[in-house]
C-alpha cells in the first residue's frame, strides 16, 4: 500500500485523513477484495501512532468495506450483491426525494452548473479519464441535493454509496456505460428544467437502477474471474 506521510496535514484530525485515504483506495480498486489491511504497517509508513489508523479502519469497517476476522486479520471486504442492493435502496430513496424537492427550486444558475457538469463529464469519458468522470458524476448529484435545500442528503448518500462506488470504477470503462450515464443525467436535467418534480424523481430512479444493474454485472464478472483463477492455481 502506498502511504506517503507528506500527504498528511498534521494540523487536521489524522483519523479523518486516513479514513478518506483508505476508503478511496478501496473505492477505486487500488485495494482489492481480500487485500490485507495492516494497521501497524500503515502507521509506520505514515510516521504516526496506531490509534488514528485503528479509528479510521473501524469507521470503514462499520460501512462494510473492511472485514475484521478474529485471530485472522483485517481484509478488504468482497463486493457482494446484498451490499450493492442495500446501498441502492438507500440511495434511491434519498436521491429521488432530492430530485423531487429540487425541481420547484431549480434556478438558471443551477441549470448552468449542471449543463457545464455534463459537458465536462462527456469530455472526460471521451478521453478515457474515468476517475475524473466519476468525480463529475458525484458533483452532478451533489448539486441537485444542494438545490433541493437539503444538502445533508448528499452527505448521507456519500456514506451509503461506498459499495456502489467500487462497482462504478469497474463498470465505467466498459463501452457505452459512460455515455449511458450522460444521457440519463440529461433526462434528469430536462425534468428539472420543466420543474417536473415527479418526472425528475422517476428519471433519477431509472438512472440509479441502471447503475445498480451495471455494477452487479461487472461485480459478477470479477467474481467469476477470481474463482477461475483460484481453480487454476489448485
Amino acid at each position: 500500500m502506498d502511504f506517503d506521510p507528506t500527504t498528511l496535514n498534521r494540523a487536521l484530525p489524522l483519523r479523518d485523513q486516513i479514513y478518506h485515504k483508505i476508503r478511496n483506495m478501496i473505492a477505486v480498486g487500488r485495494l482489492k477484495p481480500g487485500d490485507p489491511i495492516n494497521e501497524v504497517a500503515i502507521a509506520e509508513a505514515l510516521g504516526i501512532s496506531r490509534t488514528p489508523v485503528r479509528e479510521a479502519v473501524k469507521r470503514i469497517s462499520d460501512e462494510g468495506l473492511i472485514k475484521v476476522l478474529a485471530q485472522t486479520g483485517t481484509y478488504v471486504a468482497p463486493i457482494s450483491r446484498a451490499d450493492l442492493e442495500e446501498a441502492y435502496v438507500i440511495r434511491r430513496a434519498l436521491e429521488m426525494e432530492s430530485a423531487r424537492r429540487a425541481a420547484p427550486k431549480f434556478t438558471a444558475s443551477a441549470c448552468e452548473a449542471l449543463e457545464d457538469n455534463i459537458a465536462a463529464h462527456r469530455l472526460a469519458i471521451s478521453r478515457g479519464k474515468y476517475a475524473r468522470a466519476i468525480q463529475l458524476d458525484d458533483v452532478f448529484h451533489r448539486t441537485i441535493a444542494e438545490t433541493s435545500g437539503f444538502p445533508m442528503i448528499w452527505k448521507a448518500v456519500d456514506i451509503s454509496k461506498a459499495q456502489m462506488d467500487r462497482g462504478r470504477y469497474l463498470a465505467i470503462p466498459k463501452p457505452g456505460y459512460g455515455e449511458q450515464t450522460i444521457k440519463q443525467h440529461e433526462a434528469i436535467l430536462d425534468a428539472l428544467k420543466r420543474q417536473d418534480a415527479e418526472g425528475a424523481a422517476l428519471a433519477m430512479e431509472h438512472h440509479l437502477e441502471t447503475s445498480l444493474h451495471n455494477t452487479i454485472e461487472v461485480a459478477g464478472e470479477l467474481a467469476d474471474k477470481v474463482a477461475a483463477a483460484a481453480n487454476e492455481s489448485e
